[in-house]
């Protein structure tokens, strides 16, 4: 199991520190150039501040990296981003690029999605291990079985009891146990993307501001935020299917109501797609849950 210790600067904790009930953050990379690979999903993500203040003074559990258009990461997760608004952000990606900043420009950054943040007040800052070196620019990997990664865990269980449960972790200084975040609406939007390839499973329509990601079964129904629970769709289709005018049925395949055509007197693209196979992800257990799809069928589908 590892943590990453990574750099994050004062402006970003303290307004995110000063927020409630935060489910998830997305701590961004302004560069967007390079694909966050340190850690699996489950494992510790810390945040350590500019120097010279040099304490680790919160974190979260690594969910999900990918590279996105400010725009996205920006409608996925708003404040959690670290900013109060989006203008506030771009300022500071181009400052971080160390360029005048560009209004028309979707600025592509790098997002790593973290799960259950915590961020310690001032009096349980934690100064960074021994072996820390100053000129670390973006953060580094401990082992949390060995020292000084071993040292840095045990002192986080005990100011979070909470965080041994989250990871899995035995009591009195167990080692910390790889398990699955628990996804926020951010995160689930994000990892349903990328799951079809930024590509609609109806008409493989690529064009990102274009596309959705749905719940099968709503949240407001008790639908968890799972890749499992999700589909990419065009936008149009998206609100289709929330309405009940499409579905998809357990074996994969495109329903289109009936009522379209009786309510709209229209829907002629929508029908050509009726009994297709929709594209679905590479990764088995991100597919559609059949399960998910039978509830979509019998409570939302119109028939």
């Amino acid at each position: 199991m590892k943590a990453f210790v990574g750099i994050t600067d004062r402006d970003w904790f303290d307004l995110l520190s000063n927020q409630e009930l935060i489910e998830e953050v997305n701590f961004w990379q302004p560069s967007g150039n390079r694909q966050f690979r340190a850690l699996s999903p489950g494992e510790l993500f810390l945040f350590k501040l500019h120097s010279p203040e040099n304490f680790i003074v919160g974190g979260g559990i690594y969910a999900h990296s990918s590279l996105l258009p400010i725009s996205l990461a920006w409608e996925s997760f708003g404040i959690f981003n670290g900013a109060r608004n989006l203008s506030e952000m771009r300022v500071r990606i181009a400052k971080y690029r160390r360029q005048a900043e560009n209004r028309a420009a979707d600025y592509r950054i790098g997002c790593i999605v973290l799960e259950q943040p915590f961020f310690l007040p001032h009096h349980l800052w934690i100064p960074v291990p021994s072996d820390w070196k100053s000129n670390i620019v973006q953060g580094r990997v401990y082992d949390l079985i060995t020292k000084p990664g071993s040292t840095l865990w045990e002192r986080l269980q005990l100011m979070l009891p909470s965080l041994s449960a989250e990871l899995g972790s035995r009591p009195q200084y167990g080692a910390p146990l790889l398990t699955f975040p628990r996804l926020g609406q951010g995160a689930f939007r994000i990892l349903v993307t990328d799951a079809y390839e930024r590509r609609c499973a109806v008409t493989d329509e690529r064009t990102l501001p274009a596309l959705d990601a749905a719940h099968i079964k709503p949240y407001s129904e008790n639908g968890l935020h799972l890749v499992s629970n999700g589909i990419l769709f065009r936008r149009d289709l998206h609100a289709l299917f929330d309405k009940g005018y499409i579905t998809i049925t357990p074996t994969m395949h495109i329903e289109v109501s009936r009522r379209i055509k009786e309510e709209f007197e229209n829907g002629r693209d929508y029908y050509r797609h009726h009994g297709d196979s929709i594209r679905l992800p590479i990764n088995p257990p991100d597919r559609p849950s059949p399960e998910f799809l039978e509830w979509h069928n019998t409570n939302i589908y119109r028939g």
